[in-house]
């Protein structure tokens, strides 16, 4: 079987219940605060946060920050966001069906953000190198970005061992790959740690990091 990285149409037939599962609930939770408490979003800037999902990241920062766009290429994903933006009476959430690392027009109204940031996005990305460069190239200067992923992991974290993804990072790596695309003060943390039985039966535990860096 081919495998394919960061598909959509698995994402689109996981929307409608992707929000009952109480693990990913509380992952999300966790990383928002996480992201509160070390970036301090503020109510000035203008955000975006690519691979939003259903925006469980990204309501909970929406009361810090002027507007934050929500990009994700999942259509199902961003039509359960939208609902709720539109049940909660949300105005500074702004959802977009695009995909960052291939488009090659930007999707933004604008490109002089503030704040950018990321929850378990990143191991879906097949060039991380290239993703990072065009982040940069997003933010102003003394813009700041916020990701959240695993720690190298086992290689067992997903259920579905077709997907094609990256068994987390190690953060020595990772912090190269950012001050190569032009990130400074990069620093890391532990955001969570996952409680979960893996695909092969095991009880494991998997650490979740929280990355920041600032735009120079």
């Amino acid at each position: 079987m081919t495998t394919i990285w960061n598909s959509s149409e698995r994402f689109d037939r996981s929307a409608a219940q992707w929000d009952e599962n109480p693990r990913r609930t509380s992952l999300a939770a966790n990383i928002a605060n996480a992201i509160v408490e070390t970036a301090k979003p503020r109510a000035s800037m203008q955000a975006m946060e690519f691979g939003c999902g259903t925006g469980l990241v990204t309501l909970a920062l929406a009361p810090y920050l002027q507007t934050i766009t929500a990009i994700d290429t999942s259509e199902e994903m961003l039509a359960q966001l939208q609902k709720k933006i539109e049940t909660l009476g949300i105005r500074n959430v702004h959802p977009i069906l695009a995909d960052l690392v291939h488009d090659t027009v930007s999707p933004l109204a604008t490109e002089s953000l503030d704040f950018i940031c990321s929850s378990m996005t990143l191991h879906h990305i097949a060039d991380i190198s290239a993703l990072l460069s065009k982040l940069n190239g997003l933010l102003i200067c003394g813009g700041i970005l916020a990701m959240a992923d695993l720690d190298r992991e086992d290689g067992l974290f997903h259920d579905d061992g077709t997907e094609k993804v990256h068994h987390g990072f190690e953060r020595p790596e990772l912090q190269n790959m950012l001050e190569d695309a032009g990130f400074r003060n990069v620093s890391f943390r532990t955001a969570y740690e996952i409680k979960k039985t893996n695909r092969a039966g095991r009880d494991a535990t998997y650490p979740i990091f929280l990355v920041t860096a600032l735009k120079p």
